[in-house]
């Protein structure tokens, strides 16, 4: 399930600083590099980078990230994920090129995201453009094209690996803040125990949850969480 933009109370959407690396920090640090992030100099290069890992470990925030960053420094970004359903011809303006959820891909999709890497790396106009790419399998297993699949894999790899418990505890702590909102142990814990322990599925609950909180003019408790999942 993808993580979705928080986009209600005092959070905002996906951002590498607000992404709870744990054993991910070297893919952090390399996505953080490539935009500049606290730096005076953009290290992007145009070596390919892949991200791979299980459903909830991050791939899609990681994404959205770097595509929110690169416009906060005003550059244009190609995005294409499993849900485009007629992808768009490859724009010489573009910056970088973000490919999320390559293996769900069409054969549609696929055509478009090879002639998208194509052009990223040997383009007609400018210079080489950073192409960002995420599945769920390593590159040499997805069920794609040869041809793009054998670029997917020529680069930076990166696996990222789900998120233990008191990990996933400091991520709900954390989005609980940044929505000003006060999360108790014992909701947490209800929340742990009863429900998908998929982080991007914690995350829609917790969004659910705020939400329902607010319209109700209620405190966040197990008996709101019971009374959102009845009313549901």
């Amino acid at each position: 399930m993808k993580q979705l933009a928080l986009d209600i109370g005092l959070a905002t959407g996906p951002t590498l600083s607000r992404f709870f690396a744990g054993t991910n920090e070297a893919a952090l640090q390399h996505l953080r590099l490539a935009v500049g992030e606290g730096t005076t100099e953009v290290l992007r290069s145009p070596v390919p980078t892949y991200l791979w890992g299980e459903s909830g470990s991050g791939k899609t925030h990681l994404l959205e990230a770097v595509r929110e960053a690169l416009r906060e420094q005003g550059a244009s970004v190609g995005w294409l994920d499993a849900s485009v359903a007629e992808p768009t011809a490859f724009d010489d303006r573009w910056s970088a090129v973000l490919l999320d959820e390559v293996h769900l891909y069409n054969t549609a999709q696929q055509a478009a995201a090879f002639n998208w890497f194509v052009n990223a790396i040997s383009p007609a106009v400018g210079e080489p453009r950073w192409v960002l790419a995420a599945g769920q399998t390593p590159p040499a297993d997805l069920p794609l094209r040869d041809d793009l699949r054998s670029r997917l894999g020529w680069g930076h790899i990166f696996q990222l690996h789900l998120l233990g418990e008191a990990e996933r505890r400091a991520v709900l702590r954390q989005e609980a803040d940044a929505r000003g909102i006060f999360l108790g142990d014992d909701v947490m814990d209800y929340m742990l125990k009863r429900f998908s322990r998929d982080l991007g599925s914690l995350m829609q609950l917790l969004d659910q949850l705020d939400s329902f909180a607010l319209r109700t003019q209620r405190a966040i408790t197990i008996p709101l969480l019971r009374a959102m999942l009845e009313s549901e």
